[in-house]
């Protein structure tokens, strides 16, 4: 497994060996002890699907309480995905990164806690999975604005259309005003 680093301490790009042939492909995305060795001691406790069509934008979601790590992928179609560092007391406060996943390029991105967590789909659909570190606590989740001025994320938008998104992201918090990590 190949481990790219980002501009941003703990979000990682990963790459795995993937091993194909006439028949298809085979590729390992979770294995404890590989990860462990790759300084990634994770322990998963849910697994999510989600299938989107191409312009939706779903997030910047995080989890003040129980707050969740993400080892997210995509197993059909494209999308773009950011972390946003919200832990005030870090340097990169405020900063973003963002990774395009796709079904070709098998990479796996990982998100962890004190980050919020966002994804475009570019493709026409695009199934996007993730596992979690922490359970869903809907009671506990925030959004910042896919749109936040103070973050100016690149978000590259097919025909430059403004993404669909749902009534809950549309009312998300602009970063100035969230309630973030310490």
């Amino acid at each position: 497994m190949n481990v790219i680093t980002t501009a941003l301490a703990g979000v990682v790009i990963l790459e795995p060996r993937v091993f194909g042939d006439e028949r298809g492909f085979f590729m390992e995305t979770w294995n404890q002890n590989t990860f462990a060795k790759l300084g990634l001691d994770l322990s998963f406790v849910q697994d999510n699907h989600s299938r989107s069509r191409q312009g939706i934008l779903r997030g910047l979601h995080y989890q003040l309480q129980n707050p969740q790590g993400k080892l997210v992928r995509v197993t059909q179609g494209k999308v773009y995905d950011v972390a946003v560092d919200i832990r005030r007391s870090a340097k990169t406060f405020g900063q973003w990164v963002g990774v395009e996943l796709s079904a070709e390029n098998h990479r796996l991105f990982y998100v962890p806690p004190g980050f919020a967590h966002g994804f475009y789909v570019m493709s026409e659909s695009a199934d996007f999975q993730y596992k979690c570190t922490d359970f869903y606590a809907p009671e506990h989740e925030r959004c910042i604005r896919w749109d936040d001025p103070t973050l100016k994320i690149d978000w590259p938008l097919v025909n430059n259309e403004m993404p669909l998104v749902s009534a809950k992201d549309a009312q998300g918090a602009l970063l100035p005003m969230a309630e973030v990590f310490a």
